[in-house]
């Protein structure tokens, strides 16, 4: 006789391959044919996961339409079932598999919007943390500001965009129905959630690789001398003073040692 495992096994692969015959181990009484029956069983869990992406990304769906996004999320499903019985987890390679998605060719955005929507889900998701005021760094002598470290609200997340991300999200999402959206600029954005709701922002020039060296532990003057590198419209100053006011600062940290690499 089988075991659960066996049987469970091939429940699921049944489930996922409508290629495959039901499980020869289902039994009943009812009068339908025993795949009509287990085809409900499919039809439920294709739903269920159509369902989970479309409250995952909401203003993708809004941006491409229902049919596209239905269609997209089944190719989707079918080539990457989920790994875990938690749904709120599913969804993370959405947006690589729109970048390799053919329908999807003429408009290669989608993938970096998906990415953006992933961001704000686990932005809302992450865990709370207290945010310092930029009245910290006043009480704190000039020489020791260098070599400061900062730790940064568990909720930010980046990501860097060729196209016009934010405007496209907010475009779509009702956020700003009016926002301009310039296909020809690039935008990098931050996500954050330090109260209640994720706030969405275009970083202004070197934004990324400054709050990006931060987040891997460089000290203050090393994160802002590779941003200004990369960008030499960097200013340190507004970098500082906005990372403060959307609550990004947790903890201001001593100059020591460079931290250890994993």
């Amino acid at each position: 006789m089988p075991s659960l495992a066996d049987l469970q096994g091939g429940f699921a692969a049944a489930l996922r391959d409508a290629g495959l015959p039901p499980p020869a181990t289902i039994a009943g009484q009812a009068r339908q044919p025993q795949s009509r029956r287990f085809d409900v069983y499919r039809n439920n869990r294709m739903a269920s996961l159509i369902e989970a992406l479309e409250s995952a990304f909401p203003a993708l769906r809004q941006l491409v339409g229902d049919a596209f996004f239905k269609a997209a999320a089944k190719a989707y499903i079918d080539l990457d079932p989920p790994q875990s019985p938690v749904l709120l987890l599913y969804g993370q390679g959405f947006g690589k598999f729109l970048d390799g998605f053919p329908p999807a060719s003429q408009v290669p955005y989608l993938g970096d919007v998906a990415r953006l929507e992933w961001a704000r889900l686990n932005a809302f998701h992450a865990a709370d943390a207290a945010s310092l005021a930029i009245d910290r760094l006043a009480a704190l002598p000039p020489a020791d500001l260098a070599g400061l470290r900062f730790e940064l609200h568990p909720s930010l997340q980046l990501l860097h965009s060729r196209w016009p991300v934010v405007s496209l999200w907010a475009s779509s999402s009702g956020t700003d129905p009016d926002a301009a959206v310039e296909m020809s600029q690039g935008q990098d954005a931050m996500v954050i959630r330090p109260a209640l709701n994720a706030d969405t922002r275009i970083l202004p020039a070197g934004g990324y690789d400054f709050i990006g060296r931060l987040l891997a532990g460089a000290p203050l003057a090393e994160a802002a001398e590779l941003a200004a590198l990369r960008d030499p419209a960097f200013d340190l100053a507004v970098h500082l003073q906005g990372l403060f006011e959307v609550g990004a600062v947790t903890a201001v940290l001593p100059a020591g040692p460079e931290p250890k690499q994993e």
